[in-house]
């Protein structure tokens, strides 16, 4: 039942490869647990005190509660399938506790460290130094994510309108703008690009230097690397760009409903933790910055 709950969330649910992989990840690890240490050989042998079990062993291993809600909830997606599919009668999660989580901001970069980033920062001026530039520019400037940026191909990129056409979470496609700057940069791009790899079998629009389609892992350690020179937040990944993008427009008084088509987010909801990122940078300045804000009564 697990390979056709995995089909599932490829054909019909059309869940991305990455985030099927980690709900394979999560059953096989609980499964795993099963078979170590409750001697059960399937989840669907499992009752309600194997799946607590289970938790406390991952809550003992100082897994964060996020993590562990995030194992839970691909449980809970299995059960329901399994439910659907006669082959359980009861979910063994209805009377799981789910652990608790205090409420994280998202990391981003401030608006200075991103502005040292492009325009004191020396990129070489070969295709692979070029390359970086633009992958920098394109996941901060659209906000899009990794996996987006990947599946870029260069029919994708319209200069007329100045349009990018995403395909996002899904397969949902969404047209998101771009300025003049980066509008250069790609021509640029596609210039460099052309000469470097004129026999080039693929038309995704970032090429590693082998001109072959550049990857997940790739893609991190250009951006976690050049994140380093300007930055000293722990957090240093693709995904900390987007933040950045989505906080700074709110910062500017962007309006909640254009970031959150601009993101591709499906809810309103996943937007609105950008406008506490813009509350908290105005209460530090409150702070700082009042004559009454720090004094005790």
């Amino acid at each position: 039942m697990r390979d056709r709950f995995l089909q599932y969330l490829q054909y019909e649910k059309r869940f991305s490869e990455h985030t099927i992989v980690a709900y394979q990840t999560d059953i096989d690890q609980f499964v795993t647990f099963l078979k170590e240490t409750q001697n059960l050989a399937s989840a669907e042998e499992a009752k309600h005190a194997h799946v607590r079990a289970w938790v406390i062993a991952l809550l003992g291993q100082s897994m964060s509660a996020r993590t562990v809600r995030r194992k839970l909830s691909s449980l809970q997606a299995y059960y329901r399938f399994l439910l659907k599919h006669g082959a359980l009668t009861e979910n063994p999660l209805l009377k799981i506790t789910i652990p608790k989580i205090g409420k994280r901001l998202p990391a981003y970069a401030q608006e200075q460290e991103l502005e040292q980033l492009f325009e004191a920062t020396d990129f070489p001026d070969d295709y692979t130094g070029q390359r970086d530039r633009l992958l920098l520019a394109l996941l901060y400037t659209t906000g899009i994510r990794r996996a987006e940026l990947l599946a870029l191909r260069l029919p994708d990129v319209d200069f007329g309108r100045g349009t990018l056409r995403v395909l996002g979470k899904g397969n949902k496609e969404r047209l998101v703008p771009f300025g003049l700057a980066l509008a250069k940069q790609l021509q640029h791009y596609y210039t460099l690009r052309r000469t470097t790899f004129p026999d080039a079998e693929t038309d995704h629009l970032l090429l590693t230097s082998k001109g072959r389609p550049l990857y997940p892992k790739g893609v991190y350690n250009i951006v976690h690397r050049y994140l380093s020179l300007v930055t000293t937040i722990e957090q240093r990944s693709p995904h900390v760009l987007r933040h950045s993008f989505a906080t700074h427009l709110s910062n500017h008084g962007a309006d909640l409903n254009a970031v959150k088509e601009l993101l591709g987010h499906a809810s309103l909801a996943a937007t609105q933790v950008y406008t506490h990122n813009s509350i908290e940078r105005l209460r530090q300045v409150y702070e700082q910055a009042h004559p009454k804000a720090r004094q005790e009564e």
